[in-house]
């Protein structure tokens, strides 16, 4: 009988599924301590898995998985580790990070799309293709988080008008690069934004006392420390 649970009782069906396979036995006290809420919490959630024929439990015994209950916990379980698997080795976010997005994520996840995500993880996995998708974005990543600004910078395009900023870094390349550096504007110069195009086009800038345009991209090329002195 095909049964459709809430996204609650899919997570204490994965705890009773994790304590099984790793301590042998659940308890309404490990099952408490492993969902971090008071046993008076688990005993609701037990009596509806019960309900719906997912477990099998006797008040103050150990709780068991019956065979379709053991199955949807280990439907359950797999696309967890689906979506840990995508935030951390595809996405290259830290294990702890990785592991709250799958879980915020895992009970939204339709048949269909979770059909499409394992054949992405078999392609990504098994697939040289896949390999140097995943290869390649992981060096995007890698190339966006060293160029993106640290805390407390920002690029030329993001001052406001009167804003003065000390220049930390040059991120542009080729043409753009060789125009700022022939403008003069390199690592530790002062400069202050005058007025910015209200359409989002041209900044202009002082530096050394002079009045400089800078295009969009030139300006966005520039990464400041503001002076807030």
């Amino acid at each position: 009988m095909a049964t459709t649970i809430t996204g609650a009782l899919e997570d204490y069906l994965e705890t009773i599924f994790l304590l099984i396979r790793d301590k042998k036995i659940a308890r309404v006290k490990d099952i408490s301590q492993a969902r971090g809420v008071r046993s008076a919490s688990v005993s609701p959630a037990l009596a509806r898995l019960q309900e719906l024929g997912m477990i099998r439990y006797v008040h103050r015994e150990y709780v068991d998985l019956t065979a379709e209950g053991e199955k949807a916990a280990l439907k359950i379980f797999s696309r967890h580790q689906l979506l840990v698997y995508l935030f951390e080795d595809v996405f290259n976010l830290p294990p702890k990070s990785a592991e709250a997005d799958a879980c915020g994520m895992e009970h939204s996840l339709s048949n269909e799309g979770l059909d499409h995500l394992e054949r992405f993880v078999e392609f990504t996995k098994n697939d040289p293709e896949g390999k140097r998708l995943v290869d390649g974005f992981r060096r995007y990543l890698a190339e966006k988080s060293a160029n993106a600004p640290r805390s407390g910078e920002r690029t030329i395009t993001q001052l406001k008008p009167g804003q003065s900023a000390r220049v930390v870094e040059i991120t542009g390349h080729g043409m753009i690069r060789q125009r700022l550096l022939d403008l003069g504007i390199m690592p530790n110069t002062m400069v202050m934004v005058e007025r910015k195009a209200v359409t989002g086009g041209e900044v202009l800038i002082k530096l050394h006392g002079s009045q400089i345009s800078l295009r969009r991209k030139e300006a966005d090329a520039v990464i400041v420390l503001e002076d807030r002195n």
